[in-house]
């Protein structure tokens, strides 16, 4: 199927159609990622089927979110060369057949092909573009558009964790997972709404193309396996990947991209052992489920209210910091959650740790954008998704070996709780020394010519003021040339 392309405003509309791409994405982010988070409920009667230990049953919530996120530069190529539509349908038809033929499992190897890998890549093809899709629309409000829509990871968890639990109940795990695939397949109108939108800093990629298509006009007088043809792909393979992902050499995303590595490791536990912890305190399963329903409506809130707040005029400028401090706190939350053995204590973590969760998912793709601009936001989100994909994959196990080594949630909540406050510690320092050299660079321009006006970005001031002393040189040696030829 051929991109589908509008000449639509040349800015983001910030409204219209967009509130419709909204609603898309809520629903996308609630049939994948609260569906996820549901996939929790099923650990218990999965261990007790099969008969396996928690490291073993806990391969099936990390190959999920494990291909989810590795396969999430994939969605965006798909989304780039066909279109957000037909990735999304895509992708809800796959996620849908993973969770019918799951629900035929007789092990769970048949569980990891089918819930963990076919399902997950289903998801990787409807998350990043949705999400995308969002940033093309909205300038204005941004902030407060990413928060209604990945408010939808939420509004699903509160919702489907004690439907979930009911289903099991009432049709055991194979007849919920069943159903959960018919669920899934909402997907397919998700995407129907995704309409395309040509913004005006897409002009000169399109640009860009139309000159490689005029080069491809002149290519067809040369052979197809001629030397020439072949040096002629290469140029523009190499072009348009540099044009995608240039964005990969710049030392704010390395940062931002280390950071994320030790984020993901720290979040992805927490939606696995919470019921299981909550059960082995004493709390009766439907209290346990009840605890999943907590986290979900208030990470709405987290969503909605800290999308609201960081569009302000007074916290606009602070979206970095705020994303700092929401993933900070969520990380002494986990270290506070080894002492918290009851209902009613469980309670205000639960809301704590699912306000901040919720804060820093919707300022995810803000501050993303901020570094890399809205041109290769789909590109970079991919590979930010991607790079929650090992994480997703190891911590989960690995907080498993723990618990079964230790006989205690400890160890496991601690590691967690530390990579999250590393995670942001390392931001934060970054920042610092980002602001300490453009001082330096201001410092110098100034320094190098004082007379030369002090632009505000002070790296373009230190360069340019270092080319004007080299057109002097220039001229100076030109004239003394002069010279000694009379």
């Amino acid at each position: 199927m051929a991109k589908v392309t509008r000449a639509g405003s040349v800015a983001p509309p910030d409204g219209g159609w967009g509130w419709m791409i909204v609603a898309g994405c809520f629903l996308v982010t609630i049939c994948t990622r609260a569906v996820t988070r549901c996939i929790s409920i099923f650990f218990v009667e999965f261990q007790t089927h099969f008969a396996q230990d928690y490291s073993q049953t806990a391969w099936i919530h990390s190959i999920v979110d494990c291909m989810t996120m590795l396969c999430a530069p994939l969605g965006s190529v798909v989304s780039n060369h066909l279109s957000c539509q037909v990735g999304i349908m895509l992708g809800g038809l796959l996620a849908s057949t993973g969770f019918i033929l799951g629900s035929f499992a007789t092990s769970l190897k048949h569980l990891y092909l089918t819930l963990g890998v076919l399902t997950g890549l289903g998801f990787a093809l409807c998350y990043s573009p949705a999400i995308a899709m969002v940033g093309k629309y909205f300038s204005r409000r941004k902030a407060l558009a990413y928060g209604i829509a990945m408010s939808g990871s939420g509004i699903g968890t509160f919702i489907l964790a004690p439907v979930v639990q009911l289903l099991i109940e009432q049709f055991s795990w194979r007849g919920a997972l069943l159903i959960l695939g018919g669920f899934v397949l909402n997907l397919c109108v998700c995407g129907a709404l995704m309409r395309p939108i040509t913004l005006k800093e897409d002009h000169p990629s399109a640009e860009k193309n139309r000159d490689h298509g005029t080069q491809r006009g002149d290519c067809p007088q040369a052979s197809p396996y001629s030397p020439l043809t072949k040096e002629w792909a290469h140029m523009c393979l190499c072009g348009s990947l540099q044009q995608e992902y240039g964005f990969l050499l710049t030392s704010d995303f390395v940062v931002l991209a280390v950071s994320v590595l030790f984020m993901a490791y720290g979040c992805s536990p927490l939606f696995v052992y919470l019921v299981p912890y909550a059960l082995s305190v004493g709390v009766s399963h439907h209290e346990a489920a009840f605890l999943m329903s907590i986290l979900g409506v208030i990470d709405i809130v987290g969503n909605i209210t800290f999308g609201w707040l960081t569009d302000r005029r007074c916290l606009k400028d602070y979206r970095y910091v705020c994303y700092l401090f929401a993933v900070a706190l969520d990380g002494l939350c986990y270290l506070c959650l080894p002492v918290l053995q009851s209902f009613p204590l469980l309670v205000p973590f639960s809301c704590t740790f699912g306000y901040f969760d919720g804060a820093y998912v919707t300022l995810i793709p803000v501050v993303t954008a901020e570094i890399v601009g809205t041109t290769s936001l789909s590109s970079a989100l991919g590979v930010v998704y991607f790079l929650h994909a090992v994480p997703y994959l190891v911590s989960p196990p690995i907080a498993g070996w723990l618990v079964d080594t230790m006989g205690s949630y400890t160890a496991a909540f601690l590691l967690c709780g530390f990579a999250m406050i590393f995670s942001s510690v390392l931001l934060g320092f970054a920042r610092i020394v980002k602001r300490m050299k453009r001082k330096q660079l201001r410092f110098l321009a100034k320094e190098s010519d004082p007379k030369l006006p002090l632009w505000t970005n002070g790296s373009v001031a230190y360069s340019v003021a270092k080319e004007l002393d080299q057109k002097d040189e220039e001229s100076m040696a030109t004239a003394v040339t002069g010279c000694n030829l009379t």
